[in-house]
């Protein structure tokens, strides 16, 4: 028997074959679209994943003041920061922080659902989040990914 067929082969930064996806956001779920936009990122989706590696696509997600949210989270979800400073934490409804920048909602929930260590903000800088349908990366000719759709 030959052992060498049965080696386990590593991606490493120069082995990644890395693409541009486009995902639509229009009239999906936030954390059921953020979870698999983070599978897309950290590419858990490919045969070659490496856990301590960026073997993931970069990601561009269009239509982001379009997303949903169930229930009464518009109203009751909170997202929380501190400055720093005593008696220095601020807090804003989903509502607010919408209307303040609609792609923060997309791009916080995306975050949380990435690893929380270098690898992880290596992977948030793969990803682009527009409100709308317009976005700067045509040169890159992504290719657009159909998340969810069994469920719209």
């Amino acid at each position: 028997m030959d052992t060498l067929s049965y080696k386990t082969v590593s991606a490493n930064k120069a082995t990644v074959v890395k693409e541009w996806l486009v995902v639509d956001a229009d009239g999906q779920t936030l954390g059921r679209l953020a979870s698999e936009v983070a599978k897309l990122l950290r590419g858990k989706h490919k045969p070659s994943f490496t856990p301590h590696v960026d073997c993931g696509d970069n990601v561009i997600i269009i239509n982001a003041s379009n997303v949903q949210l169930t229930g009464n989270k518009w109203r009751d979800k909170s997202y929380i920061r501190h400055t720093g400073y005593p008696g220095g934490q601020r807090s804003l409804t989903a509502t607010e922080l919408k209307d303040k920048n609609p792609a923060r909602v997309v791009e916080k929930a995306v975050k949380g659902m990435l690893p929380k260590n270098k690898l992880g903000a290596v992977l948030f800088r793969n990803l682009k989040v527009y409100a709308d349908a317009n976005h700067g990366q045509e040169a890159q000719k992504p290719r657009e990914v159909k998340i969810n759709t069994a469920t719209k």
